[in-house]
């Protein structure tokens, strides 16, 4: 076990910089300066060699207040955001002030109510702190660098503490999510190995369809959706968990989106940096979201396995990739919102702003007023910019933001913290919103009381007439372009 015994960094000199952090800390004992004697309850024990943890470095500054040091991402010391530890040996009615010294952003939610993330082995769930203990803030004996500072009281002597930036979604949650999926032998749901990390973490790639849209010939209208292209944007997970929830149900209109649309998901594009804990880059210290113009096979193999289907799929005539969508999470803003192109063709700029539209109407959380439509330069290498550079007139391609704090409803001022549910829910809604989009809502009231299928069934009578191919041969099923259906029944199960 390592111990710790530092005094407090003097203003103005390199000490208690972060030019030392080579790596986590790992059971690291602070010790009183001075302290000669056996180590006893109360002396601190910080680890964070754990999955997707995040600790550099501890300083005590005094008896009761502790500098802490985030790692950078591994092999770029440029961005320092993402924290995630545990803290153990604590004595019952133990008072501590931790300070993040050495945050990569000026700009933070901190400064808008948001709080760390806190459980404890005897209580599991996450909950935010209290917005009352937490202070955001320029200090001059860190170089200058803006610092959260937070109050806490140990209450259980022998529970372990743990603290994150924001709810963590783990590589290894993320597979048991899957492999959980699999076992349900659903014959719409199909998993598939698209490559592999540096590491050789798995790339997987969903795809959510009836199977009558896979066979020999059919025409697939496409949704391609990807996460976590920065790892500690872990929010992306929650949502797109959401979105992957409701699509395999068997709520009415998952089973009409099922039917008319194919959707392909990447969840985990960035899984190596999602498990070492990083905040924005891959192993390698790149930031794979602006590397998709020219991805390397050796250095970018989970955004080259991505970009090479995508290709493929444009250039296969039978498929029409449809839509885009990269979920992110934000540092500096509220509720959800999105991201669009521009374009010169007035009438394609303004068919874009339709999904963010509708998607307003589902979500209480999503915010028409924050979405914006850029050609930014810094932004020429993203998966939103290069696709809807490459896709003809008929594709849409989105970033989806989504607050790591709070949302603000409509009419009112009071900012609501995003739960782990809450971010889900957002994704139920981005599904839902696909039906509005294609007018499908008059086919979700003849969809019957949901049946299991046999892959030899057929296919339903009811198509959109949108639909190419061969679902133009079944009975017209037009309806009006926004339905009255109220999506958000509370008699359902979501």
């Amino acid at each position: 076990m390592a111990e710790r015994s530092q005094t407090a960094p003097e203003a103005g000199n390199d000490v208690g910089n972060d030019d030392a952090i080579g790596g986590n800390v790992s059971k690291c004992m602070v010790l009183p300066s001075g302290y000669c004697g056996q180590p006893k309850k109360g002396h601190l024990i910080f680890d964070a060699c754990f999955e997707s943890g995040n600790l550099g470095r501890v300083d005590q500054v005094s008896e009761f207040e502790y500098d802490l040091f985030i790692r950078p991402d591994t092999c770029n010391p440029r961005f320092r955001v993402w924290f995630n530890f545990t803290v153990e040996n604590v004595k019952e009615s133990q008072r501590v002030i931790f300070n993040i010294v050495n945050f990569s952003k000026t700009k933070s939610l901190y400064r808008d109510g948001m709080a760390p993330m806190v459980k404890s082995t005897s209580r599991p769930k996450w909950q935010r702190l209290p917005p009352k203990n937490v202070y955001y803030y320029r200090c001059p004996d860190h170089r200058k660098n803006y610092v959260m500072s937070f109050a806490f009281c140990f209450d259980r002597e022998e529970d372990i503490y743990q603290f994150a930036y924001c709810y963590p979604y783990t590589y290894t949650r993320f597979q048991h999510y899957l492999d959980n999926l699999q076992k349900r032998n659903m014959d719409y749901f199909f998993r598939e190995q698209l490559g592999q990390s540096v590491q050789q973490r798995q790339l997987d790639l969903l795809t959510i369809t009836s199977p009558d849209n896979l066979r020999e010939g059919a025409e697939q209208k496409v949704v391609f959706i990807t996460g976590r292209v920065h790892p500690g944007e872990t929010p992306s997970s929650f949502v797109c968990q959401g979105i992957i929830d409701f699509l395999i149900s068997q709520h009415p209109i998952a089973r009409v989106l099922r039917e008319h649309l194919v959707f392909k998901i990447a969840p985990m594009l960035n899984p190596d940096g999602v498990y070492l804990g990083n905040y924005r880059c891959s192993l390698m210290g790149f930031d794979l979201n602006r590397h998709w113009l020219d991805p390397s096979p050796w250095a970018h193999p989970t955004l080259h396995g991505v970009k090479q289907l995508i290709i493929q799929m444009y250039n296969d005539p039978k498929t029409s990739l449809e839509f885009y969508i990269d979920i992110h999470a934000h540092s500096t803003m509220m509720n959800g919102f999105m991201y669009g192109n521009i374009f010169e063709d007035e009438e394609r700029f303004q068919r874009q702003a339709i999904f963010p539209k509708l998607l307003c109407q589902n979500a209480e959380d999503f915010s028409y007023s924050s979405t914006s439509f850029n050609r930014d330069a810094v932004k020429a290498g993203t998966g939103r910019r290069f696709l809807g550079g490459l896709l003809d007139h008929t594709s849409y391609c989105y970033t989806l933001e989504v607050s790591f704090y709070s949302y603000i409803i409509g009419g009112t001022t009071a900012a609501v913290p995003y739960t782990e549910e809450a971010y889900m829910k957002l994704g139920r809604n981005v599904a839902r919103t696909f039906l509005d989009y294609y007018r499908l809502n008059p086919l979700v009231e003849k969809v019957a009381i949901p049946m299991p299928r046999l892959r030899k069934e057929k296919p339903p009578p009811y198509k959109h007439p949108l639909l190419r191919g061969p679902a133009s041969n079944h009975p017209n099923g037009k309806g009006d372009k926004k339905s009255s259906v109220n999506h958000k029944d509370p008699s359902n199960s979501f």
